[in-house]
C-alpha cells in the first residue's frame, strides 16, 4: 500500500508534464514554423520478488514471475518535424520551406541558429532579417533602387531595377540547412533552434538538392499542431491523472483500515 502511494505519484507527476507540453503546443497553435512536442514515457524499475525463469522445484521454472513496478516517467519530449500547412500572404519577403531543411540565422555575437520561421523582413540596410531582426545567412541585400524581389524555388534571389524592369539580376543564394536528427536540437525559443551533439553537424544545401526542401515565396509555414489531436491528448492526461489520484485515495483507504484493525 506504501509503495502504490509513490507509484501513483510518479503517475500524476508523468500527467502533469505530458499537460504542461500538450498546454505549450496549444500555444503555439499560430506561431510560424512551430513544431509540436511528443512526450514520450518509460516504466521505472521493477522488485522482482520472484524472478522470471527461476527454479521453483528441481528440473522446474517459475514461467512468469512476480515483479512489481515503481511506476513511470517522462523519457523525452520529441519535436515532431511534420510539414505544416502553407498559408499564402501575398507578401514577397514571406518565404516558406516545402520539405526539410531550416534557414540559418547570424546573432549579433556570431553564433548561429536555424529557423523554420521564413518571415523575413529588410533591415536599415536592406539585409534580410528575421522579425527579430537576425541577419539570414549567408547575408543577403537588396539594392535600394530594386523595384522589385522575386525568390525562386531553388532560393535564387533576384530583382529588377528601375531603369530595366524586364531584367531581372541575381543578387544572392538562400541556402537551408538539414540535420541528420532534427530531433535532436535545441529549442531556444524566437522560432529558433541550436545545434547539438544529438542533432549532427548541420549540413549546408541549395533548395531541392541533397534531401533540402524548396523555397516558396509569399507563403508562411503554419504550425503543424493539429488542435483537435490536443484536445484528446489532454483528456486523456487527465483522465489518467485522476486514476492516480483514485489509486492514492484507495491505498489510503485501506491504511486507514488497517490502522482502525490495530486500534
Amino acid at each position: 500500500m506504501i509503495r502504490a502511494l509513490f507509484t501513483s505519484a510518479t503517475g500524476m507527476n508523468v500527467q502533469s508534464t505530458s499537460i504542461d507540453n500538450t498546454a505549450n503546443n496549444l500555444a503555439n497553435v499560430n506561431t510560424n514554423g512551430f513544431k509540436r512536442g511528443e512526450a514520450t514515457f518509460q516504466d521505472l524499475i521493477y522488485v522482482n520478488q520472484i524472478v522470471p525463469g527461476s527454479d521453483a522445484a528441481q528440473g522446474l521454472q517459475v514461467p512468469t514471475g512476480l515483479q512489481i513496478g515503481s511506476g513511470a516517467r517522462v523519457s523525452g519530449i520529441a519535436k515532431t518535424f511534420s510539414q505544416g500547412a502553407l498559408q499564402n500572404t501575398q507578401n514577397p519577403f514571406d518565404i516558406a520551406i516545402q520539405g526539410e531543411g531550416f534557414f540559418q540565422v547570424t546573432l549579433p555575437n556570431g553564433e548561429l541558429r536555424y529557423t523554420r520561421d521564413g518571415a523575413l523582413r529588410l533591415n536599415q540596410t536592406g539585409s534580410l532579417v528575421t522579425s527579430d531582426g537576425f541577419l539570414i545567412s549567408p547575408q543577403i541585400t537588396i539594392p535600394a533602387q530594386a523595384v522589385s524581389f522575386s525568390v525562386g524555388p531553388d532560393g535564387t534571389v533576384s530583382i529588377t531595377n528601375a531603369g530595366a524592369t524586364n531584367t531581372s539580376t541575381v543578387v544572392g543564394q538562400l541556402t537551408l540547412v538539414r540535420f541528420q536528427n532534427p530531433s535532436g536540437l535545441s529549442a531556444e525559443g524566437r522560432n529558433l533552434f541550436s545545434e547539438t551533439v544529438s542533432s549532427g553537424a548541420p549540413i549546408i544545401s541549395t533548395p531541392g538538392q541533397n534531401g533540402a526542401g524548396f523555397t516558396q515565396q509569399s507563403f508562411l509555414e503554419r504550425s503543424n499542431v493539429e488542435a483537435v489531436t490536443e484536445l484528446i491528448n489532454l483528456i486523456l492526461a487527465q483522465r489518467a491523472y485522476e486514476f492516480n489520484t483514485r489509486a492514492v485515495r484507495t491505498s489510503d483507504n485501506m491504511l486507514a483500515a488497517t490502522t482502525e484493525l490495530i486500534r
